[in-house]
């Protein structure tokens, strides 16, 4: 992971890179700000198909994966980041009533889930949770 200063809202090249796929233009948006405001970079795409290519060229930090896109499902796209790098963290962003699927993607290697529609805090908390522990972790 790039270094970067925790809780530092300063644009600088070396924040984390989280990317956001989903379909929905409104989640994207919604999750970009929340990002943004944490001190993150923000790469979007709406569908698992630019996902993978997007993370080929990205390697983000951490990805948020919504399970049902087009072109490419969720879990599709999991599979293909985690034959590219197996210690990618993932999570999957879902809608209630795919908890067969979120179990399935955990089981791929997705680190975990938000289900939608989410608050703010939850996903403030995925990111301290896989974002700046591992950096203070890394820092020991």
């Amino acid at each position: 992971m790039r270094p970067f200063t925790y809780g530092s809202c300063e644009k600088v090249s070396n924040m984390p890179k989280v990317l956001v796929a989903d379909d929905a233009l409104f989640t994207r948006k919604v999750l970009r700000e929340i990002l943004e405001a944490e001190g993150c970079e923000v790469v979007e795409v709406s569908n698992g198909k630019d996902a993978v290519d997007k993370f080929r060229l990205e390697r983000p930090d951490l990805v948020l994966l919504d399970i049902s896109m087009p072109e490419m499902d969720g879990l599709t796209a999991l599979r293909a980041i985690k034959e590219m790098d197996d210690g990618a963290k993932v999570v999957m962003v879902s809608a209630m009533g795919q908890m067969s699927t979120v179990k399935e993607a955990l089981k791929l290697g997705a680190c975990d889930f938000v289900v939608k529609p989410f608050r703010p805090h939850q996903i403030r908390e995925l990111i301290a949770r896989w974002l700046f522990e591992s950096v203070r972790n890394d820092e020991r």
